[in-house]
């Protein structure tokens, strides 16, 4: 898995960007399957490497100057993926793919494999963790906002009502878009404080720390704002119901519903999220 690992996703990633320049050349449209097929199939073995790292690593996993830079070529490669499935006729790889080949090379030729100490890594990923999930509340909090606007102006469009005090009011085309971008932002900020998380039980068993269980009440909250956040940005972007006003509703409502829960479980609930446990 060392050498061969990363030959393997960056020759994939190297052969998606051929095929992304061959669409941009020769104007082939049919070829956006096959550079999402090399570039997803370059991310599974990316993930199985990094896997692979934090499984053997002697250390705190993740931590290196090494899966620094691989992770962040990972997070682009992710990126890339999800823009071209929404946005298929942008060149995104253009870009995104060369940075993340750099990346690669960098970490290869030149970043130091050692993991950090158990003690700077565990607050590096506990900022990670921390920060990213404040992303994703702030973004359930827009997307809510967005959702509620929608509803008001999508009323006052049905009973022909004109502006409140001159105010301007966006469009639902606008709201709707909005509310979509915010509920995508919640999910990959969640995607990315589960990860950490994860890192961080990790260092924690190597300090002989009791990890934090799955059946924890934050943990089993957040994971299900998650899953339903997930669900409701596929609903939002490929399911185009006759009543969009609905649609909307429910997304918006159940989204700050599971949000309302998660919090309640880290205010009233009894959670050892964030609480000191000794070794």
């Amino acid at each position: 898995m060392g050498s061969i690992g990363i030959v393997c996703f960056a020759a994939s990633y190297a052969a998606a960007l051929f095929l992304e320049l061959g669409r941009v050349w020769f104007r082939r449209g049919a070829g956006r399957w096959g550079l999402l097929f090399f570039a997803a199939f370059g991310l599974a073995a990316h993930t199985g490497y990094l896997g692979y790292r934090a499984a053997t690593v002697s250390g705190s996993p993740l931590s290196s100057e090494m899966d620094w830079y691989l992770l962040a070529a990972w997070v682009l490669v992710g990126g890339y993926l999800v823009l071209g499935l929404f946005y298929p006729r942008t060149p995104f790889g253009l870009v995104l793919l060369p940075l993340a080949l750099g990346l690669i090379g960098a970490a290869v030729w030149w970043a130091n494999p050692e993991p950090y100490a158990q003690a700077p890594a565990s607050r590096v990923w506990g900022a990670i963790h921390a920060g990213a999930i404040l992303a994703a509340t702030v973004a359930v909090l827009v997307g809510f906002t967005a959702g509620v606007i929608y509803l008001v102006q999508a009323s006052r469009l049905k009973q022909r009502r004109g502006p409140i005090g001159g105010l301007w009011w966006p469009s639902l085309e606008w709201l709707g878009r909005m509310n979509s971008r915010a509920l995508g932002v919640a999910v990959a900020a969640l995607i990315v404080g589960l990860f950490a998380g994860v890192i961080l039980n990790l260092i924690n068993y190597q300090r002989h720390v009791p990890p934090l269980p799955w059946s924890d009440p934050l943990v089993l909250s957040t994971l299900a704002m998650f899953w339903w956040l997930l669900v409701a940005l596929v609903l939002a972007v490929w399911y185009r119901p006759a009543d969009e006003v609905r649609k909307v509703a429910f997304i918006t409502i159940i989204s700050f519903v599971f949000l309302l829960v998660a919090l309640a479980a880290m205010l009233f609930m009894d959670t050892s999220h964030g609480k000191m446990r000794n070794p």
